[in-house]
């Protein structure tokens, strides 16, 4: 037996992408906004040379943090799409979507790179013993396994939403 759907009948995962959209997308807008007000003070002067790709990505942040935010305002355009049920919209967050799994794991290394510039930064900086700095390091190495896990845990939930917003019933709905 064929399934039939009811033209403009609303789903909730539709309704909840949407919102968790707005939800996201507004949050994303203001913490780029704080992000691109403190970038000054956050960055300090450093006195020794910092590893070449780390101070060309602190030399491009501003652009980085600009990219975001028209990203941020792009998913919030979405997800007012969404709520409307337009498909410009449905198809404009699958690919938003996409790039935000590229992007998360393409920050991965952006994770390690930061990571790694700060903790041994701050690690010269002081005097520890040798049983100390190891624990600092292994703290570090922590941190950035669960950042692992979580990232790739994020794009499993983003890939999830991509299957849903593409599946023949949201599809069906987007009418």
């Amino acid at each position: 037996m064929p399934q039939t759907f009811t033209v403009g009948s609303r789903s909730w995962f539709v309704n909840l992408t949407a919102w968790g959209f707005v939800v996201f997308g507004g949050a994303a807008c203001v913490l780029v906004v704080l992000q691109y007000a403190a970038l000054g003070s956050l960055v300090p002067a450093w006195g020794t040379p910092l590893p070449a790709a780390t101070a060309v990505l602190l030399s491009n942040l501003p652009w980085v943090l600009g990219v975001a935010g028209a990203l941020s305002l792009l998913v919030l355009v979405a997800a007012v799409g969404l709520l409307l049920r337009l498909e410009w919209a449905r198809r404009v967050a699958i690919g938003v979507l996409a790039l935000a799994i590229a992007a998360n794991l393409g920050g991965l290394w952006l994770q390690h790179e930061v990571v790694q510039a700060l903790v041994s930064r701050a690690a010269d900086l002081s005097v520890l013993p040798a049983a100390v700095r190891g624990l600092f390091d292994g703290f570090a190495l922590a941190a950035q396994g669960l950042a692992l896990l979580l990232t790739l845990a994020a794009c499993a939930l983003l890939a999830w939403v991509i299957r849903g917003l593409s599946s023949p019933a949201v599809r069906q709905e987007f009418a």
